[in-house]
């Protein structure tokens, strides 16, 4: 994009403060948005790239550029025209052209893949309405009651020591007990599959033999549901008319784990966060449905799990409300900036509550946001109502927000309580719930015995 004149200084991170640049030397570079700068103050860097216009140029990792679009009305405008903004990656010209090396660390996120999410036209159609039809099929009392028993189960492996990291023991380990149920997952491959998802998502050295353990999974997943279907999101998958095939159904599923782990992670965890600093939300009674769902309602506001994402790709050289972009050029919406653009006074009152572009919007609007929100309430519900002395147990300042340019969320969210008796289950009458098979807070070692789904089903069963 042609990028606009700029006037205000630039916040700290910026290449203009390095060296001391001026603002001629400067004034034309992309603002980087994965450093601790970034992290530390995202709302800094937005107003200042608020002077581009309704989008700017910015970089998410060393090398790799991109468009942010931080203006509300433009960001649905591109979210809303998939004719002229295609979300295929195959039409990236950087990448096509050889400018993005192939272990850069922000491929992973925006490399095509044949899933809804990069997909356009009929083939997007069919492949979205097999995973909107059988997200429709779950039982949402059921869920809630799911969700209820693997809270319990994790608050039981801490509520004894009267402290915890809330990320990292509950908000990170809910999310994958539930995609277990969800998926009817054996043991033995529910292990498999947390283990996997836990190495992607965290990185280190194994995570290319997490990779390949998550591949083998779900093949093992599909086959088993192939030849012994239940209720359960991938025999739902099978059994749909859009007919996937094993290959379809692997890319549908990782698409599905991916925006369902580490979103609803920073969901719950951040909504913790809120309700623990802030008066507003942590005075009176905890557990109230209607405060939690309010407090939920400011963080995808203010805080949205996934900060800046969307990819889009012009179709054609177009002019974006004022800023020229190029064909095939890497456009991201900001949900956050757009969530707090100046321009839309007020909108949590003149608009509906809910008028945030947390969950997208337009033809690839997030498919899972009710049972996302479903499972975000009941888990912060039931762990305020086991443990309602709850608090956080270093200052709000403390907090440190990841690195990155694409997610919003803490590294950690220490808290403390006064400790008390493990809660056990009640008599089961059936197994975990929609599929029948369900994890624990374990350390993320390689499956096998007493790892973390089977350690949860054994705590459920006696």
């Amino acid at each position: 994009m042609e990028p606009q004149p700029r006037y205000d200084s630039p916040p700290p991170g910026c290449p203009a403060h390095q060296g001391g640049a001026t603002e001629e030397q400067y004034e034309y570079e992309s603002v980087p948005l994965y450093g601790e700068e970034f992290a530390a103050d995202p709302q800094s860097f937005y107003t200042y790239l608020r002077q581009f216009g309704p989008a700017a140029p910015v970089e998410l990792s060393p090398g790799v550029e991109a468009t942010l679009v931080t203006d509300y009305a433009a960001a649905l405008h591109v979210l809303q025209n998939p004719e002229r903004f295609s979300k295929d990656a195959r039409r990236w010209a950087d990448l096509k052209e050889g400018r993005i090396a192939e272990d850069s660390p922000v491929l992973p996120m925006l490399g095509y893949r044949p899933n809804a999410l990069f997909t356009d036209g009929a083939e997007h159609m069919r492949l979205r309405q097999a995973i909107t039809d059988s997200l429709a099929r779950i039982d949402a009392h059921r869920l809630s009651r799911h969700v209820e028993r693997v809270s319990t189960y994790l608050v039981s492996q801490f509520s004894h020591r009267g402290t915890v990291d809330l990320l990292t023991e509950y908000a990170r380990m809910l999310p994958l007990l539930v995609f277990n149920e969800l998926f009817g997952c054996s043991p033995e491959i529910g292990d498999r599959l947390i283990y996997g998802t836990s190495g992607i998502f965290d990185g280190g050295v194994d995570a290319d033999s997490a990779n390949k353990e998550l591949s083998a999974a779900l093949q093992e997943l599909i086959a088993a549901k192939r030849a012994n279907p239940g209720e359960d999101v991938v025999s739902w998958l099978m059994e749909h008319s859009s007919q996937l095939s094993d290959e379809e159904m692997i890319h549908q599923l990782v698409m599905l784990i991916s925006a369902g782990m580490e979103p609803q992670r920073n969901l719950i965890a951040n909504g913790l966060q809120l309700i623990l600093s802030d008066d507003r939300y942590s005075g009176g009674q905890f557990g109230g449905a209607l405060l939690v769902e309010d407090a939920l309602d400011a963080v995808l506001w203010d805080a949205p799990p996934m900060a800046n994402y969307a990819p889009h790709y012009p179709v054609q050289d177009t002019d974006l409300m004022g800023v020229p972009v190029e064909a095939g050029e890497l456009l991201l919406i900001s949900f956050a900036a757009a969530n707090s653009d100046p321009a839309l006074p007020s909108a949590r009152h003149t608009l509906s509550k809910r008028a945030h572009l947390a969950w997208s919007a337009g033809p690839h609007a997030c498919p899972a946001k009710d049972p996302a929100q479903l499972i975000a309430v009941s888990a912060i519900e039931k762990l305020l109502n086991q443990l309602p002395d709850i608090e956080l147990a270093v200052p709000e300042e403390s907090l440190v927000w990841r690195p990155g340019p694409f997610q919003r969320g803490l590294t950690s969210l220490p808290a403390r309580f006064a400790p008390v008796r493990p809660t056990r289950p009640q008599a089961s009458s059936g197994g975990a719930g929609a599929g029948s098979n369900g994890g624990s807070n374990v350390p993320m070692s390689k499956p096998g015995k007493g790892s973390v789904w089977s350690s949860f089903l054994a705590w459920w069963r006696v």
